[in-house]
């Protein structure tokens, strides 16, 4: 996986090649046009994140924001990690069988989807997706004694 150094969603955007920069800046507008109040926009694990950040939610495992959306490109594709879709089993069926229906072919690995232009991606699913997932829902799937047990060991 790249990870880039910048520190700035402006300074990732700005090392990106020009068609890259242009299908990331695309998503990204329609991320931040869908994404519920209560997340920020940044820069983790080397990616745009979407996140609730520290001073609301700083319990987490590992001490970093909790991700709810990342965007990144990456040597061979450009990626969107969709940590709702990741996490319920229920949302996975729901956005497989709506990326299926808009006729775009989907590769999508455990936790992102893969695209190697804009238009490989339905933009309006990926803005439905990231609008039904407000920071209280998160954090209650986030907070299932199952899930936190496999995360402390």
């Amino acid at each position: 996986m790249v990870s880039s150094k910048a520190a700035t969603v402006e300074e990732y955007l700005n090392e990106l090649p020009e068609d890259r920069r242009e299908a990331i800046s695309a998503v990204r507008q329609v991320i931040l046009d869908n994404l519920p109040a209560g997340y920020e926009e940044g820069m983790l694990y080397g990616m745009i994140a979407y996140y609730i950040p520290l001073k609301d939610f700083p319990d987490t495992y590992n001490g970093q924001p909790l991700g709810h959306v990342g965007l990144a490109s990456q040597k061979n594709y450009m990626a969107l990690y969709l940590n709702s879709v990741y996490s319920d089993a229920a949302a996975e069926k729901w956005f497989r069988e709506r990326y299926q229906a808009s006729g775009k072919k989907l590769d999508m690995g455990k936790s992102c989807v893969r695209f190697k232009k804009l238009a490989d991606l339905p933009l309006e699913l990926v803005g439905e997706t990231v609008a039904m997932t407000p920071p209280e829902k998160l954090l209650t799937f986030y907070k299932q004694p199952e899930k936190t047990a496999k995360r402390k060991k």
